[in-house]
C-alpha cells in the first residue's frame, strides 16, 4: 500500500510539471543601449605648425621724393616658400566657433622684372617673413571644422635696384617694414586626441608705399619708387588642442 501511494504522488507530480512550466512568466526583454555619438568641442587653446606656397604680385612706380607720378617701371611675381607657427584660443558656442590667431612666418618669395621707364636697370623685390594678427568666425560639423578669418598682417619686405651691365646693387630699400590687412578661409579636421589638420588660404593686402632706394653703404638717394604688393598663399596646417580631447559630449 505504501508503495502504490508514492506511486501515484509520482505520477501526478510528473503530470504537473509541463502545465507549471507552462505558467512561468516569460522572461523580460531588455532593449539593447542606445548608440553614443561623439561629439567635438572646438573651444581651448591651440598652438601649431604650417607650410605651404605663396605668390606676391609687385608693381613699382617711379615718384619723385615728393610723391608725384613719374611713370610705370612695371609689374613682377615673387613666388616661394613658406613656413612657421599659429597660436591661438578658440570657443565655441552650439555649431558656432570663435577665435584669435597670431601667426608668424619665415617666406622665400623673390621675383625682378626689367624696368619699364628706365631700361638697363631691374627691380627686385623679396619677402623674408610675414605675422598675422587675425580673429576668425567657424561653424563645426562634429570634428570637421570650416572657418573664414580677417584681421592685419605685417611683411618683412627688401627691394633692390640693379644695373644690368655690372650686375650690381645701386638702390637698395630703407623702410622694410609694411602694415596691412589679411583674409583667409580654411577647413580643419580632428583626426585624433588633441591633434587637427587644415587647409588654408589667405590674402594679404599690402598698400602702396613709398621707397626710397638709397646707394649702398651710403646716405645718397638713388630713386623713389611707390610700391605695392599683394599676398596670395595656401598652406596645410597641424595643430595641438592643449584640452581638447576628441568626443567629450555623450548625444544619443
Amino acid at each position: 500500500m505504501k508503495k502504490f501511494l508514492l506511486g501515484t504522488v509520482g505520477l501526478i507530480a510528473l503530470g504537473m510539471a509541463p502545465a507549471s512550466a507552462a505558467d512561468l512568466a516569460p522572461r523580460p526583454y531588455t532593449k539593447a543601449p542606445p548608440m553614443v555619438a561623439p561629439v567635438y568641442d572646438w573651444s581651448g587653446f591651440y598652438i601649431g605648425a604650417n607650410g605651404g606656397w605663396a605668390n606676391q604680385h609687385s608693381c613699382f612706380n617711379a615718384v619723385t621724393p615728393a610723391g608725384t607720378f613719374l611713370g610705370n617701371e612695371g609689374c613682377h611675381n615673387a613666388d616661394g616658400g613658406v613656413v612657421g607657427g599659429q597660436i591661438g584660443y578658440r570657443w565655441q558656442a552650439s555649431q558656432w566657433v570663435f577665435g584669435l590667431e597670431a601667426q608668424g612666418d619665415w617666406a622665400d618669395l623673390r621675383g625682378s622684372n626689367e624696368s619699364l621707364l628706365f631700361p638697363g636697370f631691374t627691380n627686385r623685390s623679396r619677402m623674408d617673413a610675414f605675422g598675422l594678427f587675425t580673429g576668425q568666425v567657424g561653424y563645426a560639423w562634429n570634428n570637421v571644422l570650416f572657418y573664414v578669418k580677417g584681421g592685419a598682417a605685417v611683411t618683412d619686405n627688401r627691394s633692390d635696384i640693379i644695373f644690368d651691365v655690372a650686375n650690381t646693387v645701386v638702390g637698395t630699400s630703407s623702410n622694410n617694414t609694411q602694415w596691412g590687412g589679411t583674409v583667409g578661409a580654411g577647413l580643419e579636421y580632428g583626426f585624433a586626441p588633441g591633434w587637427s589638420v587644415a587647409v588654408e588660404y589667405d590674402h594679404i593686402f599690402m598698400n602702396n608705399h613709398t621707397t626710397t632706394f638709397f646707394v649702398p653703404a651710403t646716405s645718397t638717394v638713388f630713386a623713389t619708387d611707390r610700391i605695392s604688393g599683394d599676398v596670395d598663399m595656401v598652406t596645410a596646417r597641424v595643430n595641438y588642442h592643449f584640452n581638447w580631447g576628441g568626443p567629450v559630449i555623450a548625444k544619443y
